[in-house]
Order: structure tokens, then sequence, then C-alpha cells
């Protein structure tokens, strides 16, 4: 008789799922923001209460593991300042040039901008840090960028063409922001873990975004808030910013990073369904045409990235 034949390994569907759920809810990140806007938060303020209100999750998920299996021992103090340096670039200022673009420009667009990062990253990683660079990257950036340009175009017929540019070149610096934070970034993960490297690189951005508040802003403006803006500023925090970010933590411990890229690309699909939905945005062919293309792009770099690795 043959060998029975070993029973295949059942799906990874629990990690699938909280994937997509956590790039739903980074989707939604826009959508929030641009309720709170019509709530007449300015950008700094903004910024600031997501950090304040979400803060306190990442230390207290921080603190837990540390009094779990104590302090590490690669996280000296010159580690500590290598991540809050690279956690303000990637969730202050990667956030604030985001926040400032979605003054400008709309939530889907603003997530096809944002969805290129992994492109900057490859010519970031050849430019600076000694990676090989494909000339796949190339024509990924320009497929993807082919569709960014539809998309621009018909912003400028409802924005203007000044308003359309200053958000565009917003949120562009923020991919930028965070493509050099994804190669920062790579060396403290390694040293000090994931889940502490995020709580204290939030931790830090938290800091950045306070002080800058409390800087260019009257404190007193606080007591002035509808309740409503209080609740989008905690829908932010909380639904926007810490639930994906330790949903998509959850998936990498279940599925590859490859898996986990490729169920991310349903972010801008989500964020265009959510701003119709929820802000009575239209969808046109050219904005399904441009999503498709910048989808396109990206999936393409991931594939070739993923076979050039194999």
């Amino acid at each position: 008789m043959p060998p029975e034949e070993a029973p295949r390994p059942a799906a990874p569907w629990t990690g699938y799922a909280l994937a997509a759920a956590g790039a739903i809810l980074f989707a939604s990140k826009g959508v929030i923001i641009k309720f709170a806007y019509a709530e007449g938060l300015d950008t700094e303020t903004l910024l600031a209460l997501r950090m304040a209100l979400s803060v306190p999750i990442y230390l207290a998920v921080g603190l837990a593991g540390v009094a779990r299996t104590g302090w590490p021992a690669a996280l000296t103090g010159r580690e500590l300042a290598v991540i809050a340096g690279v956690g303000a670039l990637g969730y202050w200022f990667a956030s604030y040039m985001d926040f400032l673009g979605l003054v400008y420009v709309s939530a889907p667009f603003e997530r096809l901008i944002l969805f290129t990062y992994p492109l900057f990253t490859v010519l970031l990683g050849a430019a600076f840090f000694g990676q090989p660079f494909r000339m796949s990257a190339l024509a990924a950036f320009a497929v993807s960028y082919a569709g960014l340009a539809l998309v621009f175009v018909q912003d400028v017929q409802v924005a203007g063409f000044e308003a359309t540019r200053t958000g565009t070149l917003l949120v562009l610096a923020s991919a930028v922001a965070f493509a050099l934070y994804q190669l920062l970034a790579k060396g403290p993960i390694g040293r000090v873990g994931p889940k502490l490297f995020t709580c204290v690189a939030m931790s830090a951005a938290g800091v950045v975004a306070i002080g800058q508040f409390l800087l260019i802003r009257d404190v007193a403006l606080l007591g002035g808030l509808s309740a409503r803006a209080w609740v989008i500023c905690l829908v932010l925090a909380t639904v926007g910013t810490a639930a994906p970010s330790f949903l998509l933590s959850a998936a990498l411990s279940r599925i590859s990073a490859q898996a986990n890229a490729t169920i991310g690309t349903v972010s801008p699909i989500a964020t265009l369904i959510l701003a119709a939905i929820l802000l009575g945005e239209s969808v046109s062919l050219v904005d399904v045409a441009g999503a498709a293309l910048v989808l396109a792009g990206v999936g393409w770099f991931t594939l070739a990235e993923r076979r050039e690795r194999a």
C-alpha cells in the first residue's frame, strides 16, 4: 500500500482575519480625521489628542511586558534614544504631514498616496542603506503613479490645483518619512522586539506631539471642544491607532510579512468604501481605475520582491 499522505497544515485563517481587520481599521483613520476637521479641530490639536489618548495604552502594554519578562538587556539608554528618534520620525512627523495633507485632499486619495511607501523604501534603501535595487521597482512606481495621476487630475477639478498639489506633496512627504522609518526601525526591532519597540516609539512620538501642541496652541481651547469632538478623538486613538497596530502585530505572529502585505491591499479599497458610506463622497470610474493601478503597481512590486527572496 502506498504510504498515507501527511495531512496538509490548516490555513492560518486567524492570521488572515487579524491582518484584514488591522488594514481596515487603519483605513478608517483618514475618514475619522475628516470628521474631526468638520468638528472644528485643527491639525496640531487633533494629533496631540490622538497621541495623548493612545499613549497610555502603549505604556500599559509595554510596562506589562517588562513586568512579565524583565527589562531587556538590549534596551540601554542609547537604544531608548534611538527608538525615540525613530518613533518621532515614523509616528509624529509622518503623521503630522499626513494630517496636514488631509486638510486638502480626500481620504481615499490620501490612502492611495500613503500606500506607495514600499516603493520609497526600496529607493531609500538602495540610496542610503546599501540595499539592492531592481528595475522592477521603477516599473512598479510608474504603474502606481499613473493611478495617482488619474485621481490627482480628478481632485484638481473638485478642490483646485493649489490645494490638491499642497495636499499631495504633504502626504508624499509622509509616505517618504514612513519608508525611512521602516528602514531605520529594522535594527532596533530586531534587538528589543516589535511590541516593546512600538510602545517606546509611540510614547516618544506622543511626547513630541503634545510638546508641539503646548508650544503653539493655548491649552484653554481644549475646554471649548464639544463632546462629539472628544468622542472622535477617542475613536481615532483607539480604533484608528492602537487597535490596528496590535492587530497587525498579532497577525505577523501567525502569517508571513508577505502575506500581511498582500492582505494590506484591502486598505485603499476600504477607505474608498468608508468615505462613500460615511462621508458621502462619490466614487467615480476614475477613482476605481486609479485605485486599481496603484494596487497593481504595489502588488507587482511585492510579488517581484517575494520571488527574489524565495
